[in-house]
């Protein structure tokens, strides 16, 4: 096995198609479902944290709890880039703006600890 960043590189086929599966969830949510506001406005921030995981877990061996807080705090960094409104400060606009947002929300950050919770959850019960 590489080392790379000083982690341990490791294919997990499970997890990358985990990832996968949550991104094209994330994309129907994102462009489809603009009319459902709970699943637009609650259950895609519950659900990105789990893609973000996923994604690093199928390419690098990282211990469950170490990456589920890593990941949350990555998803509060954005959330506060919100915020301070970085997007606008940026001048983001199309794809670059829905991933960054816009707007500003304590519930985002409990869904991201929601979510952080329950993929790390699974994944030790996988173990």
């Amino acid at each position: 096995m590489r080392r790379a960043l000083g982690l341990q590189v490791h294919f997990n086929l499970r997890m990358l198609i985990a990832a996968i599966a949550l991104f094209a969830i994330e994309v129907i949510i994102a462009t489809k479902l603009n009319d459902y506001h709970f699943i637009r406005a609650y259950f895609g921030d519950f659900l990105v944290v789990m893609l973000v995981y996923c994604a690093v877990k199928a390419f690098w061996n990282v211990e469950a709890t170490r990456l589920a807080i890593g990941v949350f705090a990555f998803a509060v960094a954005v959330e506060l880039a919100q915020l301070f409104r970085v997007a606008d400060v940026l001048q983001l606009t199309g794809w670059a703006r829905v991933v960054v947002g816009t707007s500003f929300s304590f519930h985002d950050v409990l869904m991201y600890a929601a979510g952080c919770f329950v993929v790390w959850w699974v994944d030790r019960l996988n173990r």
